[in-house]
């Protein structure tokens, strides 16, 4: 018989791991301390954004007609432990109001409630993102705090998921790592993953701090990565030269490679800023701060592409935002998402209406939350909406319908046809064939 498995937390990575989860064949329970975020998941919605997740979600929800029904929830830490072999906890790791570091609080209350109902042996999967150190702690206080005691063992098993792709690759992951302390939770998590391991992904077994340390590690890479060809822009438009050009020619070696080398306005989300800033408050703990501080202007040159993009709205239209109408299009983070955390958009957004501009914001998804975030902007339900009579249109998340809007026809509907790319996504030679004035970040003469 399969394993039975529970899903503490069902946020973006507890909903999606416990529908993989149940996809994959297992008998599921997911838990949360919420009862609405509960209630919904049992009428099969999610309470997030994310392509194919619900269809995944409803094919299997208990009660849903034609669903596998191998999928409950519940708000019971009882019922849990009763019921689980394998306990995967992926609740949120923010950070810590007002510093770097990381708030632990939600894992630390996961582990103390779950603990007292592990009564036989048992795996706890950590797949949250902590900092380094952390599992070696917690393994000793679930052995102390669990009936069990050291017959209930730690695992820890990071998350790797792109928003707009984390079904993909919970399903189909490009690698999953290990870190354990027996070769028996080695073998249930190579029984966890049966079905992705026989497709071919690779399985790296490690010890607990460098499990912990892939994910902040890898976060921290493609953090540098962004933060690099941003930095190359910031020489380009200093030295009137051309960063797609010059990205391109440098993807083409292989040793650097294409992904991640597209300029803008800089990432955001509730992963890479937040787990940028832990690692470096961690090697500070560690006495290793000297080893991270080039993260420090990582971070610098991340945040000073969203003032960038605000000095170049501004002289757009003139050197002051007053009385001027901006549109802009784009609320998340990065497209087939509706996460708004850390938004460059939104912050661009903010930014310009605190310096007296009027804002319109509209995004495919993110509406809700956006308005949630910043109730004082303005907000359309379509493109054309949000762009009527505006002096600047600012292209900030690059979302397939804004790369497919007709600019012939928007340019019937704003006050003047200026468009600023934040993305550098968009078509120049299409826009200027409407009549626009086309302007993007790193290309001042393209």
């Amino acid at each position: 018989m399969p394993v039975k498995i529970t899903v503490i937390g069902t946020g973006y990575l507890g909903a999606t791991h416990a529908a993989a989860m149940a996809e994959l064949g297992f008998e599921v329970l997911g838990l949360d301390v919420v009862p609405e975020k509960i209630e919904m998941l049992q009428r099969g919605e999610v309470p997030m954004y994310e392509p194919g997740l619900e269809e995944l979600l409803r094919r299997h929800v208990a009660g849903i007609e034609g669903s596998t029904g191998r999928l409950r929830f519940t708000t019971s830490y009882e019922e849990a432990g009763a019921f689980g072999e394998v306990h995967f906890v992926c609740v949120n790791t923010p950070q810590k109001h007002g510093e770097y570091a990381c708030d632990m609080s939600y894992v630390e209350s996961a582990f103390d409630s779950l603990a007292p109902h592990l009564t036989r042996p048992t795996l706890v999967v950590g797949k949250s993102t902590v900092p380094v150190g952390s599992a070696a702690r917690l393994a000793k206080r679930l052995a102390a705090a669990a009936p069990a005691g050291e017959a209930a063992e730690l695992a820890w098993n990071p998350e790797f998921l792109r928003e707009g792709f984390a079904v993909q690759d919970t399903l189909h992951p490009d690698r999953i790592v290990a870190g354990v302390a027996s070769e028996k939770a080695e073998e249930l998590l190579r029984e966890v993953y049966a079905t992705p391991l026989a497709e071919g992904s690779p399985f790296v077994v490690t010890d607990f701090p460098t499990a912990e340390l892939v994910k902040t590690a890898a976060n921290a890479f493609l953090a540098t990565k962004i933060s690099y060809i941003n930095a190359m822009a910031e020489i380009c438009e200093a030295a009137d030269g051309d960063v797609v050009k010059l990205a391109e020619a440098l993807g083409h070696d292989e040793r650097i490679g294409k992904k991640f080398l597209r300029a803008g306005i800089g990432f955001g989300g509730g992963c890479l800023p937040k787990d940028l800033r832990a690692f470096m408050a961690r090697a500070g703990e560690l006495g290793v701060d000297q080893a991270l501080t080039f993260l420090r202007e990582i971070d610098s040159i991340n945040m000073r592409r969203r003032g960038h993009m605000v000095e170049l709205a501004r002289d757009a239209v003139g050197g002051s935002f007053l009385g001027k109408r901006v549109a802009v299009l784009g609320a998340t983070f990065k497209p087939d998402s509706d996460d708004v955390r850390d938004s460059p958009a939104l912050n661009v957004a903010g930014q310009i209406h605190l310096q007296g501009g009027q804002v319109t914001v509209y995004d495919p998804k993110g509406m809700a939350n956006a308005r949630r975030v910043f109730p004082t902007l303005g907000y359309a339900d379509s493109a054309p909406e949000a762009a009527r009579g505006a002096d600047v249109v600012l292209h900030l998340t690059e979302w397939s319908e804004f790369r497919e809007l007709d600019p012939a026809a928007l340019a019937d509907v704003v006050s003047e046809r200026r468009i600023l790319d934040g993305r550098n996504a968009l078509d120049p030679g299409l826009w200027r064939k409407a009549g626009w004035t086309y302007r993007a970040l790193g290309r001042p003469q393209a």
